[in-house]
């Protein structure tokens, strides 16, 4: 007799056709909770960055004029080029702040999605949203902890290639920057791996966070208990997925490419033979937008589909682990008793 399935999953031990059926049949089902909750965090937090580059120009503007009027025999004064740095750094750190609370609303919009998809029921936007803006703080805690993880290796790679830029610049093959450069590789070569297994152990953690309520430290702990034992099953469907979201990322983002195209091109054609800065931000921002509208479409993909994954993964461990199925089937039977009730 086969397991009941009354929503996007069969109510058992998960094969890795089942997981991708559900990834995509939960965004078929409930594409407005997810991809219009997407959407509002990842379009606020354009816009936040929009803002935040709007002010920045405007309070550096003098400077940013005068260090690009000079020639290439001249050198930028330090009092036009340390503007320009604290407001480059401003707006990098609001878009970092942006992103991250956007990436985190998704981490727990996805998880809260599946808490209805699982078991076939309906639901709404504003259910969604409050459900996920609930256990955004647990799910930023765990975002921030895993991610800590990863920047090991990520500064050794960036030493990398700080190193060889200096080098490459200095035209110094004996400097201490291209000294650092095997080194820094080696160290690179030699904590990847380790990141790579840290990450996994630790990736069901949003899903625990919102699942089960848990607080970073404790919903780490849990995503190491359920990963324990199904490590490579769970990095290779995590990697696949992750793979066919670039893929899919990068496809919708090409014809917004090509399109971002044409108005500069003849924005560009008009201009004359020394534009100011203005012009020609005015003349790349149909490019501009044309890339942002490709970036927030793909982003919504990347950033949707490899959470819903890792969500059935965490359902499937549970279900493979600790007999979840027949608790879910069981709630799944109450919820349409009770909806046919109210009907």
């Amino acid at each position: 007799m086969p397991p009941p399935k009354p929503g996007v999953i069969p109510l058992a031990p998960l094969s890795l056709g089942d997981i991708l059926s559900g990834a995509f049949s939960t965004m078929g089902r409930y594409w407005k909770q997810l991809f219009g909750i997407g959407a509002a965090v990842y379009g606020g937090a354009v816009v936040v960055v929009g803002a935040a580059v709007a002010i920045a120009y405007s309070a550096v503007s003098d400077h940013l004029h005068r260090v690009v009027a000079l020639s290439a025999e001249e050198s930028a004064p330090t009092e036009d080029i340390t503007p320009l740095v604290i407001a480059f750094g401003a707006v990098w750190l609001v878009a970092l702040l942006s992103l991250m609370i956007g990436t985190a609303m998704m981490y727990a919009t996805v998880p809260a999605v599946l808490q209805d998809a699982v078991l076939g029921r309906r639901t709404t936007f504003g259910i969604i949203w409050r459900r996920a803006w609930a256990r955004v703080p647990a799910v930023i805690g765990t975002v921030i902890l895993t991610g800590l993880i990863t920047l090991i290796p990520l500064v050794f790679m960036m030493v990398t290639m700080v190193s060889a830029v200096v080098a490459a610049v200095t035209l110094d093959a004996g400097s201490g920057a291209a000294a650092l450069i095997p080194f820094s590789f080696l160290g690179a070569l030699a904590t990847f791996p380790l990141a790579a297994w840290l990450w996994v152990k630790f990736s069901l953690a949003p899903s625990a966070a919102v699942f089960e309520g848990q607080s970073p430290i404790s919903a780490l702990r849990r995503s190491s208990q359920l990963v324990r034992g199904d490590w490579w099953r769970i990095f290779g469907i995590s990697l696949l997925a992750l793979i066919m979201a670039a893929v899919a990322s990068y496809i919708i983002q090409t014809p917004f490419s090509f399109l971002g195209l044409f108005p500069g091109m003849l924005s560009t054609a008009s201009m004359d033979s020394d534009p100011s800065v203005a012009a020609v931000i005015v003349a790349v921002s149909g490019y501009l937008v044309a890339m942002l509208l490709g970036q927030l479409v793909g982003q919504l993909v990347s950033a949707t589909f490899p959470q819903l994954v890792i969500g059935l993964l965490y359902v499937d461990r549970r279900m493979r682990n600790e007999n979840l199925g027949p608790v879910l089937a069981e709630a799944a039977a109450a919820s349409s008793t009770r909806h046919q009730n109210r009907a």
